[in-house]
């Protein structure tokens, strides 16, 4: 079988995935950029109404001007810049292609890839970056009834909950934006949280939509409520009260992500077991494994809300400055 060789290979095509290649191909390097699922994967999946909370040229990448006709993107304008963004630097993105494990080798790393479409393809690295974000890892609830077919951990819109008794859990931004457009498609929305208001960060131009629909009842407010169990056609929760039946024939879990660093911590980097964050330098987005970098929300461990696209958009440059010296010290 043949090796591809490459200078760099990028895991993941997220925002910053994609900057990190622009930033490497511009110093000359033969990048490629790997994508277990479809270009910028995570904003794919996002609610299909979303408006993003950044402005447009802070979600930029590559110089390359975000114009929109509003104040605030939609995730449906950033598909478009960002599908755009790629074609015009001809980035190598290879979609549908999982990396199942990095072997450090003489010459830097072997990638053990899978396509869906092509089957394996091993490609041999100079360097790696990982830019694997969060998406794929959403934090569990942990109780009996969580993998049955109505429940699920992401949203995309509310058609289906039409005439539908729907709990969504969490209290957050994305529990909001599920509630709303599910209670807007004529779901009966019931909101559980194990707090006692929602969440401070809950973007302030919702809030006042999502607060009078609780007051007035139109979405129901379960609060200082744990889900204990899901069966079929409800979800047992319990709070100060004491124990509650909730009618539900759809869940949606909407209780944030943890960070995908297996690749990481496969090849060796420390990771920090209270706060999830991989070792390496933030002037080079280096790690201690030699040849190995991360790029994005990874560096922020658990706390999802330290790095975002417009901050992990620089990563690259760092890194692409650091692979240059270090070549050309070699």
């Amino acid at each position: 079988m043949t090796v591809e060789r490459v200078d760099v290979a990028i895991v993941g095509a997220g925002p910053c995935g994609l900057a990190a290649a622009i930033a490497c191909g511009r110093q000359g390097l033969r990048t490629v950029v790997l994508e277990r699922d479809c270009l910028v994967s995570g904003i794919a999946s996002y609610p299909v109404d979303m408006t993003f909370f950044s402005t447009a040229e802070r979600l930029s990448i590559g110089d390359v001007p975000f114009v929109v006709s509003s104040a605030k993107p939609t995730r449906r304008d950033a598909l478009a810049y960002y599908r755009a963004v790629t074609r015009h630097f001809a980035l190598d993105v290879r979609q549908f292609t999982t990396v199942h494990d990095l072997v450090r080798g003489e010459r830097g790393w072997r990638l053990h890839a899978e396509s869906r479409a092509h089957g394996s393809q091993p490609i041999d690295a100079a360097h790696v970056i990982v830019a694997t974000g969060y998406f794929g890892r959403p934090n569990r609830l942990g109780v009996p009834g969580e993998t049955l077919p109505h429940v699920s951990h992401r949203f995309t819109e509310g058609h289906a909950g039409f005439d539908q008794d729907v709990v969504v859990v969490g209290g957050a931004n994305s529990a909001v934006d599920a509630a709303l457009e599910l209670h807007r498609a004529g779901a009966r929305v019931t909101l559980v949280h194990f707090e006692a208001t929602l969440d401070p960060k809950v973007k302030p131009w919702v809030r006042p939509d999502i607060e009078a629909r609780l007051r007035e009842g139109a979405i129901r407010g379960v609060f200082e409520a744990r889900v204990t169990a899901i069966a079929p056609d409800h979800v047992t929760v319990t709070t100060p009260r004491g124990s509650e039946r909730i009618a539900a024939t759809q869940v949606h879990t909407m209780l944030g992500y943890l960070p995908e660093s297996g690749l990481l911590a496969q090849a060796g980097v420390p990771i920090d077991a209270d706060t999830g964050v991989p070792a390496h330098d933030p002037a080079t987005m280096a790690t201690p494994v030699p040849g190995l970098f991360l790029a994005g929300v990874l560096a922020s461990g658990f706390d999802a809300n330290r790095t975002f696209i417009e901050n992990g958009r620089h990563h690259g440059e760092l890194i692409a400055a650091a692979i240059t010296t270090r070549t050309a010290a070699r």
